[in-house]
């Protein structure tokens, strides 16, 4: 039985919106705001980057499968909302740092709450059926560019005006998603659907036992891991890469995160309506990886920045991959453990935010250093290329390995 809200979705995709937008907000300035507190240069500030998102993806990795536990059992709702209010908690601290331990607090806390996306999901599967799941899921995935077409922009605007302020706005657009969640959000998940809260499956090893019993959403979470890790190159090192190489403005990197949530958009809409009809989801996330591979490769060794943007649309455009894995594991799950799904799956993705940003800034920091064996600042996009071309490997055997079984 599936939760009948005509509003649901629209809910859903306004709360992905401002939530990314907020959160797309801090990209552009966070790399001088830890370069002025350090009073460092830009490779030992990549370095405390990719630190900062390592103690993020720790308290994600273990309060992802309890946050989508209790979603299951109490709702979608107030796990979202606590969410929101975290992550409007994390940006007051960014805000007012006086020092880099306060940056790692307010990451902290971010992480121990940050659910939002991966509610989000679980509400998308509540609230879908299978006729209509993989378009639902590109809607989201579209809010969540549409997002980061807002948050980048205003954040690189901003940022003239001073590193701190862009995360008071941050905060007051977090802390707005919050009430606006509280005031107009509809729980999806029917009572009748909810189950217990146990322990047992409330932490990130229950959650993949839980989910061992489903081979293919098992074999398919493999594949998530390397591609996940590989993605971390946009968010760990593009502003350093764009700084490094370019010489970019703050400015600049903003619209230029701005231009990547636009081609989310189109990719998650338009895209992702033109090719379900003619592919299946299957196919859909071969195509995908592949156009992300050559997205990575151009932006490792282009030596002209102009390429960039071919190479943007080319990687953005390999997202649909994202979504067509998403369906695939939602279908394989029964409704009242989207939740689980959706938790484990957020602290799997914590798992890789504690490999992927650190091996992403400190391959840049070993390869841009004054004493760098081999000056090569798209040393992050080679090693994102090398991930993706694993996560194609294991795609193309766990298929491969079902078609057998069947």
């Amino acid at each position: 039985m599936k939760s009948v809200y005509p509003s649901g979705l629209l809910f859903v995709i306004l709360v992905v919106v401002i939530d990314t937008a907020g959160f797309g907000l801090i990209f552009p300035v966070l790399p001088q705001l830890i370069s002025d507190l350090l009073h460092a240069d830009i490779s030992t500030a990549a370095r405390y980057g990719g630190w900062l998102a390592f103690a993020y993806a720790v308290m994600q990795f273990i309060f992802a499968p309890v946050l989508g536990n209790l979603s299951d059992h109490y709702g979608r709702r107030p796990v979202l909302l606590l969410s929101l209010l975290g992550f409007s908690i994390d940006c007051l601290f960014l805000a007012f740092a006086p020092n880099i331990v306060w940056l790692f607090v307010g990451r902290t806390i971010a992480g121990i709450t940050g659910a939002s996306y991966a509610v989000a999901s679980a509400c998308v599967a509540d609230i879908s059926t299978d006729e209509n799941r993989t378009r639902h899921y590109g809607l989201i995935n579209a809010a969540f560019g549409l997002g980061f077409i807002i948050g980048p922009a205003i954040g690189g605007t901003l940022g003239q005006f001073g590193t701190h302020t862009p995360f008071i706005v941050a905060a007051a657009m977090s802390f707005a998603n919050f009430m606006f969640g509280y005031f107009f959000f509809p729980e999806s998940l029917h009572k009748a659907l909810r189950r217990q809260f146990d322990w047992k499956r409330a932490n990130p090893l229950g959650a993949l036992q839980q989910l061992s019993r489903f081979p293919l959403v098992k074999s398919l979470i493999l594949s998530m891991i390397f591609v996940s890790i590989a993605t971390h190159s946009m968010e760990s090192v593009w502003a350093f890469f764009t700084i490094e190489k370019f010489r970019w403005s703050n400015q600049l990197i903003g619209y230029s995160l701005a231009f990547v949530g636009l081609l989310s958009i189109i990719s998650q809409t338009w895209l992702v309506n033109k090719l379900t009809p003619v592919l299946n989801d299957k196919q859909l996330a071969v195509m995908g990886l592949l156009l992300m591979i050559t997205g990575y490769l151009l932006f490792a060794f282009t030596a002209w920045e102009w390429v960039l943007f071919p190479a943007l649309i080319i990687y953005i455009a390999g997202s649909v991959q994202g979504t067509a894995m998403q369906s695939i594991m939602a279908a394989a799950m029964p409704d009242n453990e989207q939740g689980e799904l959706q938790g484990a799956l957020g602290s799997l993705m914590g798992l890789t935010t504690l490999i992927a940003p650190p091996l992403m800034t400190n391959s840049f920091a070993w390869a841009t250093h004054s004493a760098a064996p081999v000056y090569f600042p798209g040393m992050p996009y080679l090693v994102a290329a090398l991930m993706t071309i694993i996560s194609l490997v294991l795609l193309l055997r766990a298929f491969a390995r079902r078609k057998v079984s069947r």
